[in-house]
């Protein structure tokens, strides 16, 4: 089905689309899977996965999903049933996503390092009756099996499974029990070996899927920080990866990309997985950061695409083992999950010897990307770039929501087009404040420009109120990045008795480098107006962050009132 194009005089964006990248998409009437049956049909000798040097085809992955799938049938699931995937990035995710998918099954992503209360909200909510566990997390199912009394089987992998042998061997004796890999299943019968999974049989009973079907419920915070599930049916996921493919013109077969930033969250799952199944890609498998194993693997593998998020591109930018690793390779990165400072970018880039990297927007509702700037065009640092084909995206005013404000004026980002989630998992009150008659209303302060690039202002409920003055904590942030020797940086607001708030900051010096608050201070004050600039700088070693790499200011606002409630 193809999505009807809106006027160009009402998308000033599409006349910076890179040559190549087409203004609109037809987008096929298809299972989100079709895009491995495909990709073997197609390209079967291909390679689909590299891990520690180990390698799968696409004939190979294929293959594998096949007997997952027929393994999970075997288990009882039926279309419509939900299988909790509790794996890094592996082979085996890969596997049991499409596994499950051609199973019939829906696909709860589960970050693997959740605690039992936030595992048992993800399996009871979604009522998952399988879960797919990397043996090292078994012991969180384990003890939370009688709270999550819908889950009927467990299947357990080992990380290993897919090492290539002399490494399995050397991990069984370094590393399996002192890590904790070898998991104590006695007395579990819901337990089953993703190994004894694959022998059932070697194909799947099929099971008829409409592309309106649902795929994958994805936790997310929404607009309300409450935890939900985002409904995405297998048109999203797929009207999300080509587009995603669209923009990177030129992309073939066997194109590496690097695949750390995790499949569990939207980001990995669309940006890395789907889209590179759905190109043919190669993708070189980090289930954890290491900085020495990324750039050994970089060096070796030579991947053109580095998707990823700043605090990564942060860490590369300021190790001395950089500059001993061969980073040439990488031609384009597509920055996500975080504001990218130029810094960080101009940096980066000179790293790579000229490869871009550029920052795009997205959020799980939306499958997630609908902006990014132009990988070989006009590219504005400090904006999230301009919608993808197909994506329209208006502001409108903070106080009633409806009112389309005027260009470069702040207000609240609104976003449509076929990757949209079909609403909230058995929420609908919550589904009914985020879908406004046709529109994701993504909670971001944003403003566009007369190019149609956007700017991600803040989160409307991270706002700091200085004397009735918002004050956006990202142009703080900015101004903070720009001083030689800060690494990262995060703004708060904090109360004060005449200002209603002022701002608070936290600063992480590069190694080797030395700074004063006062000194940092002094620097904002020169760039910023008064009531914009911190009043307090608070140093630390390292910032709070999520798993994809997002500083996570609420975290920080929480243990600042903590510790101003105990003094």
């Amino acid at each position: 089905m193809a999505v009807t194009s809106a006027p160009q005089t009402k998308r000033p964006w599409l006349k910076f689309y890179d040559q190549g990248v087409p203004h609109t998409l037809t987008y096929p009437d298809l299972a989100l899977q079709t895009f491995l049956d495909r990709s073997a049909a197609e390209h079967p000798d291909v390679t689909a996965t590299i891990f520690f040097n180990a390698t799968l085809t696409y004939r190979e992955l294929s293959d594998l999903a096949d007997r997952f799938a027929a393994g999970l049938q075997s288990l009882g699931v039926k279309k419509g049933d939900r299988v909790a995937l509790v794996l890094p990035n592996s082979p085996q995710y890969v596997i049991a996503f499409y596994g499950a998918l051609r199973a019939g099954a829906i696909v709860v992503p589960t970050n693997p390092l959740y605690t039992p209360r936030e595992m048992a909200h993800q399996f009871n909510a979604t009522d998952a009756s399988v879960a797919v566990v990397l043996s090292r997390m078994y012991p969180v199912v384990k003890a939370i099996a009688a709270q999550t009394p819908t889950v009927r089987h467990v299947v357990i992998t080992n990380i290993k499974e897919y090492m290539p042998a002399m490494l399995r061997t050397l991990f069984t004796l370094a590393r399996e029990k002192k890590d904790g890999h070898r998991a104590d299943t006695s007395g579990d019968d819901r337990v089953t070996a993703f190994a004894d999974m694959l022998r059932v049989a070697p194909k799947p009973t099929a099971v008829p899927t409409a592309s309106a079907d649902v795929a994958a419920l994805l936790a997310t915070g929404g607009t309300t920080g409450t935890p939900k599930f985002a409904i995405l049916s297998h048109h999203a996921l797929v009207a999300n990866a080509l587009q995603c493919e669209a923009w990177f013109p030129g992309s073939e077969p066997g194109l590496v990309t690097l695949a750390f930033m995790p499949f569990f969250h939207s980001y990995g799952l669309t940006v890395l997985m789907n889209q590179a199944i759905a190109g043919a890609y190669t993708m070189v498998l980090i289930p954890q950061f290491n900085l020495v194993d990324m750039l050994k693997a970089i060096q070796k593998h030579k991947p053109q695409h580095f998707p990823g998020a700043p605090r990564v591109y942060v860490a590369l930018n300021n190790s001395p083992l950089t500059k001993k690793y061969d980073l040439r390779s990488i031609r384009a990165c597509m920055s996500g999950s975080a504001p990218l400072p130029l810094e960080v970018a101009t940096t980066f880039e000179k790293l790579t010897h000229g490869g871009k990297i550029v920052e795009g927007y997205g959020l799980t509702e939306a499958g997630p990307v609908t902006h990014a700037n132009p990988i070989n065009g006009f590219c504005k640092i400090g904006t999230v770039g301009i919608p993808f084909p197909d994506v329209d995206a208006k502001i409108v005013d903070l106080e009633t929501g409806t009112r389309e404000v005027g260009m470069g004026e702040r207000g609240e980002l609104l976003v449509r087009g076929p990757n949209l989630m079909d609403g909230y998992w058995q929420r609908p009150d919550e589904t009914d404040l985020t879908l406004r008659d046709g529109w994701l209303v993504t909670g971001d302060v944003a403003t566009m420009d007369e190019d149609g690039y956007f700017t991600i202002v803040e989160r409307k409920k991270e706002m700091i109120i200085v004397s009735g003055f918002n004050v956006y904590p990202r142009e703080v942030e900015e101004v903070l990045y720009s001083h030689p020797a800060v690494m990262e940086a995060a703004a708060i607001g904090t109360p004060d008795a005449q200002r209603g708030e002022v701002v608070k900051a936290f600063v992480v010096l590069k190694p080797g480098q030395t700074a004063t608050a006062e000194e940092l201070i002094a620097h904002c004050r020169g760039q910023l107006t008064g009531y914009k600039v911190p009043h307090v700088v608070e140093f630390r070693s390292e910032l709070p962050k999520s798993l994809i790499g997002k500083i996570l200011r609420r975290q920080l606002a929480d243990e600042d009132k903590a510790k101003r409630q105990t003094h």
